[in-house]
């Protein structure tokens, strides 16, 4: 099975410091259902991790969540890509949670789900706590520079860590690879 892990906010859509809160505010980011639309025509699994944390703020609720992800599959089938699954952490920042990256409990799931060894699974992601949760169960992470990648890149990055532009990038290596 070819897996790959992403990150949506940052990744997939624009990221907010104030959250994406709507199926108004999910903007897909230039390219990036395109490129998922590639690596799903080229046999590849693609799952989301996130952190959710506006769940527990009481920015929005699961309905509303599940709105946004709701556009998220239709613009992207519109591509003519597909996501399999979305894993997410509801929890905010000190609910202790081991599901919240930078842990990794979001992996262990998604490889539980797969019957997977996540070693070498590529993990995108735009912030250190991707990385840092993909590096973790042996994933080989890759940065973009959107979202917050440029300012991710500034800092200590997990060994083995690959930098792309955007997950087009991404693709466009992966793909060339196999």
């Amino acid at each position: 099975m070819k897996l790959i892990v992403l990150d949506r906010d940052g990744v997939i859509n624009q990221d907010s410091d104030a959250f994406v809160k709507s199926p108004d505010e999910w903007i897909a980011l230039p390219g990036s259902l395109a490129a998922i639309a590639r690596l799903s025509q080229a046999g590849y699994t693609v799952v989301v991790a996130s952190n959710q944390s506006g769940v527990a703020r009481g920015l929005f609720d699961m309905a509303t969540l599940n709105a946004i992800h709701a556009k998220l599959h239709r613009e992207l089938a519109q591509a003519g890509g597909a996501v399999d699954a979305i894993f997410l952490c509801p929890h905010g920042p000190d609910d202790g949670c081991a599901c919240r990256k930078p842990l990794p409990g979001m992996y262990h799931d998604i490889a539980r789900r797969y019957d997977i060894d996540l070693a070498g699974v590529p993990a995108v992601g735009d912030s250190l706590r991707d990385l840092q949760a993909a590096a973790a169960v042996g994933c080989t992470p890759w940065l973009v520079l959107t979202g917050n990648g440029g300012k991710t890149r500034q800092g200590e990055l997990p060994p083995g860590t690959r930098v792309a532009r955007d997950l087009s990038a991404v693709a466009d290596a992966l793909l060339q690879e196999a």
